[in-house]
């Protein structure tokens, strides 16, 4: 890879995307990825398989999404990417086809308060709007969807999450898939209890200081 640009960067890409197939969270070619690196963007490129891909395959675009770097063509879903670094303060973001959520989508307008793992994601999490993928209407229905929020479900499509690192965006996809899961199951034999939302918002203060502290 001596010489490819944001090499590093290209290479956790691909990783990424091959993860999402083994843990189930997309199908085929679906779902995309991506991490921005200063003013450029590394993602994904569209309709490449995750087992062969390289990191050379990975796309280098501007936040304009002209393309800086790559021979292949981006994602066609690069306006959700670039709409989460423009105006979310996104690092990374994780595009998903997993089953409970895009199921859930069919369902409801948001993701229950099952558990007080919503909190990472600043509350309660809503269901987008359906729009034609790769769209400017899709774009605009899930940048309202994420106001103030670290993910979204997207109707008739999958999930969209966004971190301060690929690792943080991941983990926040794998961990609404399972909410999505929890309801779903839930729901196939009763009505769910759900957390009431005073609880919800004393879980989103306590998740501020969740984890460990900066070493000094």
């Amino acid at each position: 890879m001596s010489g490819l640009l944001l090499a590093d960067e290209r290479a956790a890409v691909v990783a990424l995307a091959q993860r999402m197939v083994r843990d189930r969270l997309v199908v085929g070619t679906s779902g995309n990825v991506s991490q921005r690196c200063g003013d450029l963007v590394v993602c994904t490129p569209s309709g490449t398989d995750y087992d062969t891909m390289r990191p050379a395959d990975v796309v280098v675009v501007d936040l304009d999404g002209t393309v800086v770097d790559g021979d292949l063509r981006p994602t066609v879903e690069l306006p959700l990417h670039l709409v989460c670094y423009t105006e979310h303060e996104a690092r990374a973001v994780v595009h998903t086809h997993s089953t409970a959520a895009t199921a859930l989508s069919l369902l409801r307008d948001d993701v229950p308060a099952v558990h007080y793992q919503l909190a990472m994601f600043g509350g309660p999490v809503s269901v987008a709007p359906y729009a034609t993928y790769g769209t400017t209407q899709l774009r605009d229905n899930v940048s309202r969807a994420l106001a103030g929020r670290s993910g979204c479900v997207m109707k008739h499509h999958g999930t969209l999450c966004t971190g301060s690192s690929l690792g943080a965006a991941y983990d926040r996809a794998r961990q609404l898939e399972w909410l999505c899961d929890v309801w779903m199951r839930a729901s196939a034999v009763g009505v769910p209890a759900l957390l009431p939302p005073d609880e919800v918002e004393r879980v989103v203060e306590r998740f501020g200081g969740y984890g460990q502290p900066p070493t000094t």
